[in-house]
């Protein structure tokens, strides 16, 4: 991911300030015959809290809902909520049920309708509430004459999500190899890597922030990936971090909490990748994102001096376990550290390193990282990037490194504001490779909060035998606080809209 957005503690804070409230859609006509809510504040602080709201539904199956009720105390507001859309006008709030979400069965509960407030004063709880203008008192009553929001028949699940195509996640991790253009397992069946990216593991133990942004390896986190039907998650890592270099943790605690969430996202069926982001070495050239020689900041290059011994480690731990995938480097750009003067020569650059213009460091070429992965004796699928942030892959047949075992792909990044972001430029560019090898776009994203563009790139990757990993699964405060944020909380909810587009997707196909 390019450096340019912003870090957790930005995004959080987005987040509190988000004043927005969503319009409400008027669900049909109440013939609900009863409910019951509970309501909780989950935490509160000076003048905000964040609450949640649950019902269960007590009456007829619902197709769709508008959960009401009156906040007790003037001064208090909601100003941000998912899993529905939020309103408020005085006193009266109004959550109605999403595409996703409307229907209920009987005995049916919706959970975790959460939302940020603020208040002044006191901060009580409401007293009262309805569903579709039925009070929700814990009993069943005879529903009222009119238009109903029942099916003729009650359906046999509840679909709290949205209906999926695609097979629950069950069952470890395959083993993975290449043959030919396609990703395949043990049995030979074609596999793609359809997920998500994880972040934090690039950036809090040089920040000062821990291991993770939150817990990954918890069961819950990685339950609430495998609702969305995610196959496949790519870990960034730091260099710095993983060899002690610097940061805390660093060493052997680092790379054992990588290890841990590895083997839990394996035993759950879905294959890690992990991905070098951030490495050792000064760089203040063309485009700099940072002057720290350590590893803060993404560089145009990983380093002769430490990036194989990054490799060495990481493939000596992770041999024979072909269920994780390696991707040698996140997104190189010696072209631009070269200011595009020769194109010819950042290919070179890419795969043999050395010296190489603009960059004042030894480095090291994706060669020299896969000769690294090769010498422990690790058979991995190994991603290999191309240039200009991973975007350009028009010579990467020319120059791709050599490969003994042929697990080699071709690794690509698709975002609305890079140079290659047509149909025309995909077929001719990404299209000519995808007919030779595997390609992964290891991060696909928009910073424009829609899913219009990701969904052009997952329609022809789809057409195309193309996986993609989406950037990121991580609750930055919303889509738009600091770009191509999928999710609102660790649950698992969309953000608004580009989470739920993407979730949309995923739904539907199968790895």
């Amino acid at each position: 991911m390019r450096p340019r957005y912003a870090a957790l503690a930005a995004a959080a804070a987005g987040l509190l300030a988000a004043t927005g409230l969503t319009g409400i859609i008027t669900p049909a006509a109440a013939a609900a015959a009863g409910c019951s809510v509970t309501y909780t504040v989950a935490g509160q602080w000076q003048g905000g809290f964040q609450g949640a709201v649950s019902f269960t539904n007590l009456g007829d199956p619902l197709i769709a809902w508008k959960l009401e009720f009156d906040l007790p105390d003037a001064g208090q507001k909601i100003s941000q909520g998912w899993n529905a859309d939020w309103a408020q006008s005085g006193r009266h709030v109004t959550a109605t049920s999403t595409s996703w979400n409307g229907a209920v069965p009987t005995s049916g509960t919706v959970s975790s309708l959460g939302f940020l407030g603020t208040f002044t004063g006191a901060n009580p709880k409401p007293g009262a509430f309805s569903i579709n203008g039925v009070p929700c008192t814990g009993g069943v009553a005879t529903p009222s004459a009119g238009p109903s929001t029942s099916p003729s028949t009650s359906p046999s699940t509840s679909p709290s999500t949205p209906p999926s195509s695609s097979p629950p996640v069950t069952g470890p991790a395959p083993a993975l190899h290449v043959s030919g253009n396609k990703l395949v397992t043990a049995a030979g069946k074609t596999y793609r890597l359809l997920g998500v990216n994880r972040s934090s593991g690039e950036f809090a133990c040089v920040q000062g922030k821990g291991m993770w942004d939150g817990d990954p390896a918890a069961q819950a986190n990685i339950d609430a990936m495998k609702s969305w039907n995610i196959h496949a998650v790519r870990i960034p890592l730091n260099e710095d971090c993983w060899l002690g270099l610097s940061g805390s943790p660093s060493g052997a605690a680092y790379q054992q909490q990588v290890k841990v969430f590895v083997d839990a996202l394996v035993a759950n069926g879905i294959t890690p990748i992990l991905d070098l982001h951030r490495t050792h070495g000064q760089y203040t050239g063309n485009i700099s994102a940072c002057s720290d020689v350590n590893a803060t900041c993404q560089k145009p290059m990983p380093s002769a001096e430490h990036t194989p011994r990054f490799w060495t480690g990481v493939a000596t731990t992770f041999k024979g376990n072909d269920a994780v995938v390696f991707d040698l480097f996140n997104e190189p750009y010696p072209d631009a550290a070269n200011n595009w003067s020769d194109m010819a020569a950042a290919w070179r650059c890419l795969r043999d390193g050395g010296t190489c213009t603009g960059i004042t460091y030894e480095v090291a070429g994706m060669q020299d990282l896969l000769d690294a992965v090769r010498a422990t004796g690790a058979t991995n699928v190994v991603m290999s990037a191309g240039l200009t942030w991973t975007n350009d892959l028009s010579q990467w047949l020319a120059y791709k490194p050599v490969d003994p075992t042929g697990n080699l792909m071709a690794s690509w990044h698709s975002y609305n504001f890079n140079a290659c972001v047509t149909t025309a430029c995909w077929d001719s560019q990404i299209g000519a490779v995808a007919a030779q090898v595997p390609v992964q776009a290891g991060e696909i994203g928009q910073d424009t909060c829609g899913h219009d563009y990701i969904d052009q790139v997952m329609a022809w990757a789809d057409a195309h035998g193309v996986g993609y990993t989406a950037w990121t699964w991580n609750p930055w405060g919303g889509c738009g606080t600091s770009g191509n944020v999928l999710i609102e909380d660790w649950s698992g909810t969309p953000t608004k809209t580009f989470g739920e587009g993407y979730r949309a997707h995923l739904l539907t196909v199968n790895p």
